[in-house]
């Protein structure tokens, strides 16, 4: 059903640029997230030629072999995989979905849609390096002095990340679902 599903949507090639482009994005974000100042800096800077604007970006992209574990790169790969997979997605479900409400008044399933977004904030939350560990997690709760807790977790907050590769991909099979199955009355006879 996921495949069947899957293989509706990416035959179009908007819905696949759409994901490709968006796991790119979200991948470059989390990659170029703990690096940020920097990359703020250098490319502020007026005494910077501009090739070398251009490479620290790109050459930042190959800290996630150098500043991830396995694990915490593994999961941000998945996210942004996942993430492009699921927005493309639910473009493709809302945009049918809009189409059949006009033309025949159904509701619309937003199961796999609240899912994913659960998913996407999950993962967002659980991004970041070996040396940052979760950076955002960790920096929005130590304003509460709360940062000391996730030195009790088994993977110091890398849960965020592997439940967001979770709901992300219960999400998709949500989605695919309502997408293989749209919403109609069965008649008993």
């Amino acid at each position: 059903m996921v495949f069947q599903a899957l293989q509706k949507v990416f035959q179009k090639p908007l819905y696949t640029l759409l994901a490709l482009i968006t796991s790119a994005g979200v991948f470059a974000f989390a990659v170029w997230l703990p690096n940020l100042p920097l990359i703020v800096r250098v490319m502020g800077h007026p005494g910077v030629p501009f090739s070398q604007k251009f490479d620290l970006p790109v050459s930042l992209l190959g800290s996630i072999v150098t500043n991830f574990t396995a694990l915490s790169a593994s999961y941000t790969i998945a996210i942004a995989v996942l993430f492009g997979i699921n927005l493309a997605m639910i473009v493709y479900f809302l945009r049918r979905k809009i189409v059949e409400v006009r033309q025949s008044g159904l509701p619309a399933g937003k199961a796999g849609i609240t899912t994913g977004f659960v998913g996407i904030a999950s993962g967002v939350l659980g991004m970041g390096c070996a040396a940052c560990g979760s950076l955002l997690l960790t920096s929005g709760l130590s304003f509460v002095g709360a940062s000391g807790i996730l030195a009790f977790l088994p993977l110091a907050g890398g849960e965020f990340g592997v439940l967001g590769v979770i709901l992300l991909s219960v999400s998709i099979y949500l989605t695919a679902k309502q997408i293989q199955n749209p919403a109609v009355c069965k008649i008993n006879p």
